[in-house]
């Protein structure tokens, strides 16, 4: 299967550059790209890529802001799942976390390899998450909850659609029951559990659940 992209950077020869580096992979076909924000949010729109490689900052409107209006515009459209990956110079911790809380589904420094780049790619497009090796241990210690957390600090880093997600996980639903009950396509649904397992340190559904009982997130029935 081909995954589409569109680039969003505010550098011509960046993205030049970044299209060359993916031309090499016949699985990847570059579809549009876009110089600022506002632009990319428009390209998303109208091509429908399965993924963006997105800058963050841009002109105008940036690379967080206009990964946050792609996301919540997708709430609407799940069958038309874009996902973002950001590609940037900067790996300071703001920058990371404003990726992140903005919705995207991995974050890369622009030094990496045309294959790391191209394999970041394919799992950004295929529901999974992708952290630079550079920034995934300072990512790791700042999402990671405290020991014994309660409900609230487990809530705390979650998006509400994330909070819905872990609330349906933990009553034992399936990803395919959790399209049905959230009207969401699977690849939306795949999405949302892999960022709630990202966020809560768990290595699985089972360890969300756990830790959904245990912190008071969830509650028994009674």
């Amino acid at each position: 299967m081909t995954v589409t992209v569109v680039l969003a950077d505010d550098q011509p020869m960046v993205r030049a550059g970044v299209r060359m580096l993916l031309s090499v992979d016949p699985a990847i076909q570059v579809v549009g790209e876009a110089s600022d924000g506002h632009e990319a949010i428009a390209a998303v729109e109208r091509l429908r890529p399965d993924v963006i490689v997105m800058d963050l900052r841009m002109p105008g409107t940036d690379g967080a802001e206009a990964t946050r209006r792609i996301v919540a515009e997708q709430e609407h459209t799940p069958d038309a799942l874009t996902r973002v990956l950001v590609l940037t110079t900067f790996d300071e911790d703001a920058d990371v976390y404003a990726a992140l809380r903005a919705g995207a589904s991995g974050f890369l420094l622009k030094h990496a390899s045309a294959d790391v780049l191209a394999t970041a790619i394919r799992r950004v497009a295929e529901g999974e998450s992708w952290l630079d090796p550079a920034v995934v241990g300072r990512v790791i210690r700042a999402l990671r909850l405290p020991p014994g957390p309660d409900g609230a600090a487990v809530a705390a880093v979650l998006t509400p659609r994330e909070r819905e997600v872990l609330t349906l996980v933990a009553e034992g639903l399936s990803n395919a029951e959790l399209c049905d009950r959230l009207f969401l396509s699977e690849a939306t649904v795949k999405t949302h559990v892999a960022r709630v397992l990202m966020k809560t340190g768990s290595r699985d559904r089972a360890a969300a659940v756990a830790l959904a009982y245990r912190s008071g997130f969830v509650r028994p029935p009674a």
